[in-house]
Formats: C-alpha cells, sequence, structure tokens
C-alpha cells in the first residue's frame, strides 16, 4: 500500500472541495494534525476512518485506498488489490504495535531489575524478589515477538529467555560480591554465627568475617570446600593482610623501604599508625605503633597480630633477622632464629620460596586458636 500517493491523493481531493484541513478534520472528528499526517504519508487513517473520509472527499472506497480514480474496467480488480493491502496493511500494524508493547515491557522489566539491584539493601529480599518480577515483566514483552510461532517453540524462547535473564542477574550479584563486598541477593540460605554469616547460593558459597567489625571481610568459596569449621577465620581484614595480598611484597632486602612499608601498611595493627625505622647494619625492622598495647589486646588480638606480622615479616623479607614492636606501653623482641626453631612447619612454608596454601595451614588456621597462640608468642615474642 502506497500511503505517500494515498495521502497526496487525499490533499488534491481535499482542495478540489474548497475544505482546508481544520475544516476536513471538524467533519470527520479528528484533529487538523492527523489530516497532515496522512496527506504527507506518514499514516494510514484507520480503518474506521476510510468511509467517512471518501464520502467527505466524495470519492469511492476504491478510489482512496488505489490513490488515484480507478477506471470502470479495472474495478473489480483493483478492489480486491486494495482488499488485500488493507489487510496486509493492517496485520503489519498490529505486529507493530505488539512489538511495540514488546519493547515497552522488555525496558520495563530490566528496568525493575535494576533498580531492584541499586535500591533495596543486598540482604533485603525484596532486592531478589523484585529482580524476579523484572525478569517476568520482560518475559511478557518477549511474548508479544513470538505470537505466532507454535506452542512448542514459543515455550523454548520462554524458558531460554528466562534462564538467560536469571544467570545476568546471578552474574551482577556475584561481580557484587566480588568487588564491592556485599552479600549475595539470591542465597537460599543464611546461617549465623559468633562472628560470621554464612550466605549459600546454587553456585558458591560467600562467607563474611568480623561481622560489622573494622577488619570485616567476605571470603568466596566457589568450590565449596569450606565448612564453618574450616573456613579461613582471622581477626584481621583477610583481603588486605593474607598471604594472597601481601605476597607480592616478597623481597631479598629490608633495604628495599618502600616495598617493606607497604608490606607494613598492609599487615594487622597499621589500622592504628605506625613509624617504621630500618637498621640495615643490624637487619632489623623497627615499628613504633600509635597506641598502648593493653587498650586493644581483646580476644589476644594482640598477641595474634604480633605473631601474624613476625611470620609474615619474615617469610617475605629474606634477610630481616630481627623485629621490634614498639607500643606506649610496652616493646616487644623477636628474631628470626626462635622463630625458624620453635614455630611449626615454618621451614615448610618458606621452603623454595613461599607456599601460600600451607601459609594458610599453619599460620591463618591457627590464629583464631587461642592456646595455640599463648604457647607459641611467649616463645617467639618477648
Amino acid at each position: 500500500m502506497d500511503t505517500l500517493k494515498i495521502g497526496q491523493f487525499i490533499a488534491k481531493n481535499r482542495k478540489e472541495k474548497k475544505l482546508t484541513q481544520e475544516q476536513l478534520a471538524k467533519k470527520l472528528g479528528v484533529t487538523a494534525k492527523t489530516i497532515s499526517r496522512w496527506e504527507n504519508g506518514n499514516y494510514m487513517p484507520d480503518i474506521s476512518m476510510l468511509k467517512p473520509l471518501s464520502e467527505e472527499l466524495g470519492i469511492t472506497l476504491n478510489d482512496l485506498l488505489s490513490g488515484e480514480k480507478v477506471e470502470k474496467e479495472y474495478y473489480q480488480e483493483k478492489s480486491e488489490e486494495n482488499i488485500l493491502n488493507t489487510i496486509d496493511y493492517s496485520n503489519t500494524k498490529i505486529i507493530n504495535n505488539y512489538r511495540l508493547i514488546g519493547s515497552i515491557l522488555i525496558i520495563f522489566g530490566i528496568f525493575i531489575s535494576i533498580t531492584a539491584l541499586t535500591i533495596f539493601p543486598s540482604e533485603s529480599s525484596w532486592s531478589a524478589i523484585f529482580s524476579i518480577i523484572g525478569a517476568i515483566v520482560s518475559l511478557l514483552g518477549i511474548h508479544q515477538f513470538i505470537k505466532k510461532f507454535n506452542l512448542r517453540k514459543r515455550f523454548t524462547y520462554y524458558f531460554g529467555y528466562f534462564i538467560f535473564y536469571i544467570t545476568i542477574l546471578f552474574i551482577l550479584d556475584y561481580v557484587s560480591v566480588i568487588y564491592i563486598n556485599q552479600a549475595p541477593r539470591f542465597s537460599f540460605e543464611k546461617l549465623s554465627g559468633e562472628n560470621m554469616i554464612v550466605y549459600k547460593t546454587p553456585f558458591y558459597n560467600v562467607y563474611r568475617i568480623n561481622v560489622d567489625m573494622e577488619n570485616e571481610y567476605y571470603l568466596i568459596d566457589t568450590k565449596k570446600q569450606y565448612t564453618e569449621d574450616t573456613v579461613p577465620n582471622i581477626p584481621f581484614n583477610r583481603k588486605k593482610s593474607g598471604i594472597d595480598n601481601i605476597i607480592q611484597y616478597k623481597n631479598k632486602y629490608i633495604g628495599n623501604n618502600t616495598n617493606t612499608s607497604h608490606l607494613i601498611n598492609n599487615l594487622p595493627l597499621s589500622e592504628y599508625g605506625y613509624v617504621l625505622e630500618m637498621d640495615s647494619d643490624n637487619l632489623e625492622i623497627i615499628i613504633d605503633y600509635h597506641i598502648t598495647d593493653w587498650y586493644i589486646n581483646k580476644n589476644n588480638y594482640l598477641e595474634k597480630s604480633l605473631l601474624y606480622n613476625t611470620i609474615s615479616i619474615f617469610s617475605l623479607l629474606d634477610n630481616a633477622e630481627y623485629i621490634k614492636f614498639n607500643f606506649s606501653g610496652k616493646t616487644y623482641h623477636t628474631s628470626r632464629k626462635k622463630v625458624e626453631e620453635i614455630y611449626p612447619h615454618y621451614k615448610e612454608i618458606t621452603k623454595n620460596g613461599i607456599n601460600k596454601d600451607l601459609f594458610n595451614k599453619y599460620v591463618e588456621n591457627k590464629i583464631n586458636d587461642n592456646q595455640f597462640i599463648n604457647e607459641i608468642f611467649k616463645k617467639i615474642i618477648q
């Protein structure tokens, strides 16, 4: 159907009738803007308007749909052609309307999901609920595009799109857990302990350690290899102080001031402020902390921190022989020789560089064992 030709034909007959667009619009009960759109070929009149329009212009319906005066000998042929064209145009218009509605629903569904992920706290069930509602609304939009397919094909599209949509939501949630350090929204079980919350999802578990404390951290267990009893649970920020991060500061010499400073800055107790000194002649590291030792010693935090720092420094700085920890109330001394002789499995940890798995096993996993800490601390640090 040639809408431009039809539009020009409407304009020509309107002018022959000496009617303005406003006058014709008033007779048909539409706006002058609508008449202008018809005549410009941008839109076709609705089917309900075809007969009233042809009567006002003094032409036949067949003439109007043809965009020209139809000769009598071609009237029947043109009539059949126009009927088919009208049906085709109407179907196309209906399909376009369905697609418009579908696009709006898809976009609105995505908007609902994104809003839910943004507005609601990650631990709120409403975040997951509205995200799923967004997926359903978006799926209704997909329905508008595939109405013409048979039931089996439609079901395949429904299932495929819904799985794809949910997968994207899970990926976004996983990225948020990794980079924003927040609880997963799509966990099906939440377990609370003394200083830990465990979130279980279909694909991984998340351990939130030191809940609501300054040293809170998240551990993402994609292999589901840990339990509440075996997960590395240390009173420090493991993301900052754990071997996976501090191993980058391994160096042969304490004389590399920048490297040593970065290492100390990532170890426990650095949060209280400190001044770092290095005695290159005696191969000694001296750390002056800006706090009193007993002030921070809740649940043996001081002993745990100093022991952890000692093992970390000697493991990563090859030529460091002595460490001195100064507090406003007391000074603590230790040496590499004591660590090598007394600390269990130290030589295994540092054999051929440093073994991260053994470090986690024999250092991290021992930090919360108060009996072990009290026994080893007194022997190594004085």
